[in-house]
């Protein structure tokens, strides 16, 4: 079985197929295969597999998944790989990946040990010594070493969790903790490592210029005093800078197997350094180098001004002055005129390296930290000087360059630490990168943290302070103090320095690229996504041009001591979230975290953290808040325009835990009216081609919420989950494009049901989750309802109206929705108009606040108007609206709009009896013949239980002579008229379509004589149940009644309840146009829907009727609470 593995097996899913969307991310767990039916059959005939073999195209054997996973290689090519394929381009097509081979020395610890050891250690350990005392600087090492053991064990689990390819720190931070702190993390990682490469550099030209060739100088120095030997010195410092660094991105350009090839050149010299240097404090306890120091009083003097270190000198002809002389006097002779510091203090010659055994370790346990300018002395020697007079021949005696303070040291010695990761990034090339890199990488940091924390000791043990302080050793003939201490001769340190300074400088502009390389080939940050590109063979040229660019800043900055803490905040950053993205996995507990590397713990990560931020601030606060801004900017400009990768990192990990939490806290109970917002659900429609039918609803959903709370957009798919799946994947994607052209935050939600008024209703019960649910629903008036191809869509309407009055959920209907205005429209002027008609909760009165936060309406005007009845007091209720307005710290102009009594006119008699037969129409044309029967037999059944259970004995009566009788009561007349009506529908009902358009004519035998019954008893109410025919005002008003007996016959058997609210929704339309008919828009209360089904198009018609004449009108109905208080 191991063995039949299919060419479609073989492979990982090709160099594409990946679920996040990076192309050079494939996985050997999903397999797909191009082969038919038959093919497929024929390849698992005879493997007992026949049961499985329908899905062996997405679920592969046991054996051939675990043939992909032992021959995995998701593994860019590494320094290996490229050396081959420069080597072999002319004759190969296709460079061939071989198996890594490196092993935990070769591939983790000795490059460890050559990225941690190097410039800091040879050209600033003897100073920071001097500067800050034992004390001091073992603090600062002990701390800074701490905090990258704690690092390196955060890494080692991250490491261990699962195959890192080639990328190291980057692809570790950007999967633990996503694309957006990847990118800002990953950013700052290379900027440090960049900077590294200009501090390399510069410690490289340090030691040339001043300890090796000091003549090649193109600024000359001598002669020069204070800020003009500064300035000449950096000047030198940034040409030779600048032609060092092009000559190495020259050589890194040509290839890399050039730098691997120098690499072991390189680590040699450094470990035959630091042998050197502790043979020298081992042979100094018995045989300490001569090392004279000239000292006048307790000052440092500068040795290149002179030869001997005396004032005088006794020859055969008498006493003779020496050069020194001549430097503080003003001739020659005896008799000149001198210095009176020098007049006042002996020259003495001083031992600068005593030995380790000589004592003066005590006096350098306490630091000396020392101001611009100062000169360097001596502790514990006496000098004879007068306070009051000034300071003279300042230049004579070596002086501090910069001022020191303690965390200015912990800056410039951090990037000595720095270069732990340098196994990681060479993941791609170890044999077993789980196991080598734990081993390696804290192996090197013990090592290091060793031979730092005994430096320190040996050089406070061996070195006199003031040679300690003396940065450059100006008063030491110009020798490099570590130099001379080691054995067997100085020239092993300077020489081995001054290579490992080179190599680290080229290692520096090797990883650089490679890493700027995974960034932009990731295309989390659109703008680099040209720096993705190289050579054929993968070498980064983009890159490295852009690596070279802003190395040259650094050495433009020119001074080592200024570029180090730059560096140290950004590899202190990056250090910092790989032990948040430690921490974090382990506290989430993902069943994905699983390291190899048991000896880690979330207090260590945090520890190491906390450590790491506190270094960055100790560094230089101001450094630490502009990386912090530029990882805060790169950080937010992924989230807004990179790309959207889903890596199974943490914060999304976080994300759920802190959503699952709030959630629970929801739950609680409902939000008090002071936090009550539109948590909108807007319901849209999809096309044929599964496009939304209005777009603007989801532009009026941006201008009522401005990005806050919940937005759901809902639509729906006719059909089934298994048939129609494809169909709502498109109606999704094309509903979450409108929502980003929109700008609208929010989900998206698409339901499959059978039929559309299912799905709608499920959309409505089911949205949401737990107490983050919709609290309001957004649908758009239904265009050309009144055609009969859309009549579904009029009642699914109408029933959307009437499940969110059940679930006490607000409603927000636009109508005319194509002329509302888009999100790029401004209104320079205008009003929002109010009709306030009922009292809906407040829902009338926060819209229009809403809207004008909207940028949109935001020059738009409220203007509130309520309707009083005849018996209300116009005049106070103005007064009493406004105060409410007031406390609701609204501002609106406040109207009273009083509706007079008139007579129905005949103009709405017309238009009931129009909408009647409308009615009546649509209602047949939808009913099917089984339909028609059994909505017969249910009125049929209706009106006999209502007769028999009012007038058993009439019933009876009629039962048993077959004919009508008139020994009733008076009440059961409107019960036999009801039957009879009901007689003669069933002769229309079954008439079909031919039927007459009049429910019932003139001449029909249920019409009877007007005094008989009222008009308003005639026929079934289709608005309200029967309690409301006792309130006809028909009958109320003698003077209507006789106005009726003169109407048409069509209009006496019209329902008087429909004639009423055509009347109402005639006057208020008309008032509302008068008022309002040149506003922005218009809102105004939502009627509710009939309780029986039978007035579903009688009720369309009168929101048409109401709405007439109106370009923007916004209906709205509350949902049953209050939504706007006056309480702060």
């Amino acid at each position: 079985m191991l063995n039949n593995v299919t060419d479609g097996e073989e492979g990982d899913g090709g160099p594409n197929s990946q679920g996040d969307g990076n192309p050079k991310e494939s996985s050997p767990f999903i397999n797909s295969t191009g082969s038919s039916d038959v093919e497929k059959s024929q390849q698992y005939d005879g493997k007992n597999m026949a049961l499985f073999e329908e899905e062996m195209d997405t679920v592969p054997m046991v054996s051939s998944l675990l043939s992909s996973l032992a021959n995995y290689s998701n593994l860019p090519q590494g320094s290996k790989e490229h050396e081959e394929a420069e080597n072999n381009e002319e004759t190969r097509k296709k460079p061939a990946t071989q198996a890594p081979q490196l092993g935990t020395v070769m591939g983790v610890y000795l490059p460890c040990l050559q990225n941690i050891l190097g410039v800091i250690l040879f050209l600033r350990m003897t100073w920071l010594v001097g500067i800050g005392g034992v004390m001091g600087t073992f603090i600062i090492v002990f701390m800074c070493c701490s905090t990258t053991m704690l690092t390196a064990i955060s890494m080692s689990a991250i490491a261990t969790n699962g195959v890192v390819p080639a990328g190291g720190s980057y692809y570790m931070i950007s999967r633990s903790l996503g694309p957006e702190f990847g990118g800002a993390v990953g950013i700052c990682f290379y900027l440090g490592t960049t900077f590294a490469g200009a501090m390399y550099i510069l410690g490289c030209i340090e030691i040339l210029l001043i300890y090796i060739v000091p003549a090649a100088a193109i600024f000359k120095m001598e002669g020069l005093e204070g800020p003009e030997a500064e300035a000449a010195l950096l000047n030198n410092m940034r040409v030779y800078g600048t032609i060092v660094l092009s000559l190495m991105a020259l050589v890194v350009f040509v290839g890399v197997k050039y730098v691997n090839k120098l690499a072991l050149v390189f680590l040699a010299c450094v470990i035959l350094s630091i042998l050197a240097v502790y043979a020298g404090v081992i042979k100094s306890s018995f045989d300490p180098p001569f090392f004279p120091v000239c000292v006048l009083g307790n000052r440092s003097l500068l040795s290149k001004g002179f030869d001997v270190c005396a004032k005088t000198i006794e020859q055969a002809n008498g006493t003779v002055t020496t050069k020194l002389w001549k430097m503080f006097c003003d001739s020659e002779f005896l008799n000149a005129t001198c210095d009176e510091f020098f007049t006042n203090n002996n020259v003495s010659i001083i031992q600068g390296i005593p030995g380790v055994t000589s004592g003066i370790l005590a006096e350098n346990l306490f630091g000396t930290y020392l101001e611009k300018g100062d000169i360097i002395e001596k502790r514990g020697v006496p000098s004879f000087s007068d306070p009051e007079s000034p300071l003279t021949n300042l230049n004579r005696y070596v002086q501090a360059d910069i001022s020191t303070f303690w965390t200015l040291l912990v800056g410039i010695y951090f990037p000595s630490v720095t270069g732990i990761m340098a196994g990681s990034n060479r993941s791609g090339d170890l044999r077993d990168a789980q196991k080598s890199i734990p081993i390696g990488t804290i192996l090197a940091i013990t090592t290091t943290s060793i031979i730092y924390m005994s430096c320190v000791i040996l050089f406070g043990a061996c070195v006199e302070g003031m040679v300690l302080r003396d940065k450059f050793g100006e008063g030491v003939n110009g020798n490099l103090v570590i130099g001379t201490l080691a054995w067997p001769s100085p020239w092993v340190i300077v020489i081995g320095s001054f290579f490992s300074t080179c190599g680290a400088g080229l290692q520096s502009l090797t990883g650089a690229p490679r890493l700027m390389q995974a960034i932009a080939r990731d295309s989390i940050i659109p703008f680099l996504r040209v720096f993705g590109h190289g050579k054929a063979n993968g070498e980064p040229t983009w890159a490295l041009l852009l690596t070279a660019s802003i190395c040259e800043i650094g050495i433009i900055i020119a001074s080592l001591d200024a570029v180090a803490p730059i560096l140290s905040m950004f590899f202190l950053m990056c250090y910092m979230f790989v032990n948040l993205a430690c921490a974090l996995q382990t506290l989430l507990r993902t069943p994905n975290w699983r390291p190899r590397f048991k000896f880690y713990h979330w207090a260590l990560s945090f520890l190491g953290m906390s450590l790491c931020l506190t270094l960055m601030f100790l560094c230089s606060w101001y450094y630490a808040l502009v990386a912090m801004v530029i990882a805060g900017c790169i950080y937010k400009y992924i989230e807004f325009c990179g790309a959207e990768k889903e890596w199974g990192d943490g914060i999304r990990g976080i994300s759920l835990s802190a959503a699952r939490f709030a959630l629970m806290r929801l739950e609680e109970g409902p939000p008090h009216t002071k936090n009550w917002r539109p948590q909108i659900l807007v319901l849209v429609n999809m096309d044929a081609e599964q496009n939304v039918e209005q777009p603007r609803l989801l532009s009026l959903t941006n201008q009522l919420k401005a990005g806050k709370g919940l937005t759901i957009v809902g639509t729906s798919v006719e059909g089934t989950y298994l048939t129609n799946n494809l169909q709502a994947q498109k109606a999704e994607q094309s509903v979450k494009k409108l929502m980003e052209s929109e700008k609208v935050k929010g989900f998206c939600q698409v339901v499959i049901s059978s039929n559309l008024r299912d799905a709608t209703s499920h959309l409505i019960q089911v949205s949401g989750l737990g107490g983050l649910r919709h609290n309001t629903v957004l649908v758009s008036w239904p265009r050309n309802w009144k055609q009969g191809e859309e009549h579904h869509r009029m009642k699914n309407f109408i029933e959307i109206v009437r499940e969110t009055t059940a679930g006490h959920l607000a409603l927000i209907v636009p109508k005319n929705i194509a002329a509302y205005p888009s999100n790029g429209e401004r209104f320079t002027e205008g009003h929002i108009d109010v009709w306030w008609i009922v009292h809906d909760g407040g829902m009338l009165m926060l819209l229009p606040f809403l809207l004008r936060q909207h940028k949109v309406w935001r020059k738009c005007k409220m203007r509130i108007f309520t309707v009083a009845q005849m018996d209300d007091n116009s005049i106070q209720m103005k007064k009493d609206l406004m105060t409410f307005l007031y406390h609701l710290r609204l501002d609106a102009e406040v109207e009273v709009v009083e509706l007079q009594d008139s007579d129905i006119s005949a103009y709405t008699y017309e238009k009931t009896l129009v909408m009647e037969q409308r009615s009546q129409i649509l209602k047949e044309m939808h009913l099917t013949k089984n339909e028609r029967e059994r909505e017969i037999q249910s009125i049929t059944d209706v009106s006999r239980g209502s007769i028999r259970r009012k007038h058993p004995t009439t019933l009876r009566s009629q039962q048993s002579t077959g004919e009508e009788t008139a020994s009733a009561s008076g009440e059961g007349k409107p019960e036999e008229e009801s039957f009879r009506v009901s007689r003669a529908r069933q002769v229309q009902l079954l008439q079909g379509k031919n039927a007459s358009a009049t429910p019932t004519s003139p001449t029909s035998p249920s019409v009877t004589t007007p005094g008989s019954t009222t008009p308003g008893e005639e026929t079934q109410m289709t608005w309200t149940d029967d309690g409301d025919k006792g309130k006809n005002p028909a009958v109320a008003n003698p003077d209507n009644i006789k106005d009726m007996f003169n109407m048409k016959p069509e209009w006496e058997n019209l329902n008087q309840s429909n004639v009423r609210r055509m009347h109402h929704a005639q006057k208020l339309n008309d008032i509302i146009v008068k008022k309002s008919s040149d506003a922005k828009l218009v809102l105004l209360n939502m009627p509710g829907p009939p309780r029986n089904r039978m007035g579903d198009e009688n009720y369309m018609e009168f929101m048409e009727v109401l709405t007439e004449g109106l370009n923007r009108v916004l209906l709205v109905r509350g949902g049953g609470r209050e939504v706007i208080t006056i309480y702060s």
